[in-house]
């Protein structure tokens, strides 16, 4: 058990001067030359409290704003490493998937798309998209396909299809209820040369819509309807067509997605750099925040009033009455202040007067706390041994009622 010795401060002895006579001075009236060097005096002293105070107050807003940008940059880097995944991790897809998706499926994956307009407004591009060769090849597969457009446009039967259907002019009242995403082939000329985010970026998004117009028609009209039937002929056309450009298509968009993983990566890669520099500026600078604050409560110290002999009598002896655990963090607090302090022993002596201000002040609010602590559990065992004393004379005074009872029958 490691004990605390404390000596007590000697007060020092007033030293003796001579007494020298001092002429008499006439009290009742005030000489101006002494009275405004006294003002003046009085005035630069204000002045000196004023600017310390305000250089204080400067000096505790600048703190403020630094824990502020390092609690957000603290969060950033936290929530960064708490949700960070591989990077192509449920990305991958097959080759077989890729044709699923673009082919034959590509339809049914469209008519989920919910609108009532031609625009035909496309999924926003997950990831970056590559520029450069694999987008100048995407293009020439888009311009091939145009081709293929045209030709269809051109045939003899394409006219009910190169305009927006006339709904209210053709009465056709059901048609929205029916057509979840309305196509036409002027709609899709119209995308394909747009210069915005509007335009197509893939070739299968372009045949996708294509294959809807005729899907369209023939999903609203009976089979033996001129449309239907008109319909018919050219989404075989169109698909005869499309598959010479098919083989073409999936090279060139399995290019992009690996591609696009790797882009991924890439920005994964640099952002993870990104955080760790981040980590190591924020631990720098609340290692810089630190020594403000110690300097800042160092200052604090250095302006507030002297430890008096009887103040650091009562904290010598509020010491000596914290617990084993309390009196070895207080033990450390010396030491911090004090590198050659050995805390080790079982007897540990230090004087109170060598310690520093900050110190003794450190001290001061560690004991109350550790006071504060201690009161609450005293309180809480008082409160449980009162229940308990309760609950014990409500049970005599049970088993009392129940005796007597049984004694009288």
């Amino acid at each position: 058990m490691a004990t605390l010795s404390v000596p007590k401060s000697e007060a020092a002895e007033p030293l003796a001067s001579p007494v020298t006579q001092q002429p008499p001075i006439n009290v009742s009236r005030e000489d101006p030359i002494c009275s405004s060097a006294v003002e003046k005096r009085n005035h630069e002293k204000e002045n000196t409290e004023l600017t310390d105070e305000l250089r204080f107050k400067r000096g505790v807003d600048e703190l403020t704003s630094q824990v502020d940008e390092l609690e957000r940059k603290v969060n950033e880097v936290s929530e960064f490493y708490a949700t960070r995944k591989r990077p192509n991790e449920g990305k991958g897809t097959s080759d077989l998937k890729d044709k699923e998706k673009h082919g034959a499926n590509s339809n049914s994956n469209n008519n989920t798309n919910s609108g009532g307009n031609n625009s035909g407004t496309k999924k926003p591009v997950d990831g970056p998209r590559p520029q450069g060769v694999c987008s100048k090849r995407m293009q020439e597969l888009m311009r091939q396909f145009g081709t293929i457009l045209r030709q269809i446009s051109q045939h003899k039967w394409a006219w009910p299809f190169m305009e927006p259907v006339d709904v209210k002019g053709l009465g056709l009242h059901d048609y929205y209820e029916i057509i979840k995403k309305p196509m036409d082939l002027s709609t899709i000329r119209n995308q394909m040369e747009a210069k915005d985010d509007t335009g197509y970026r893939n070739v299968s998004d372009i045949y996708a819509d294509a294959r809807l117009v005729f899907t369209n028609a023939m999903t609203y009209n009976d089979e033996r309807n001129d449309i239907h039937v008109m319909a018919k002929t050219l989404l075989a056309k169109l698909e005869e067509k499309w598959l010479l450009l098919w083989p073409k298509v999936v090279e060139e968009e399995k290019r992009l997605k690996e591609e696009e993983i790797q882009a991924l990566a890439n920005m994964q890669i640099v952002h993870e750099v990104s955080m760790a520099k981040m980590a190591s500026d924020v631990e720098n600078e609340l290692n810089e925040l630190n020594s403000q604050l110690d300097e800042l409560r160092e200052r604090v110290v250095n302006k507030s009033r002297k430890w008096s002999t009887e103040e650091k009598r009562k904290l010598g002896a509020g010491l000596s009455t914290l617990s084993i655990e309390d009196l070895n963090k207080a033990l450390e607090i010396i030491a911090q202040s004090n590198p050659d302090f050995q805390t080790a022993g079982e007897v540990v002596e230090f004087d109170m007067d060598a310690q520093s201000e900050t110190t003794l002040w450190r001290l001061k609010f560690f004991v109350k706390e550790a006071w504060e602590h201690q009161t609450k559990i005293s309180a809480n065992k008082d409160n449980d041994n009162l229940k308990r004393k309760e609950l014990c004379d409500a049970l005599a005074k049970t088993a009392r009622k129940r005796s007597k009872k049984l004694g009288s029958s």
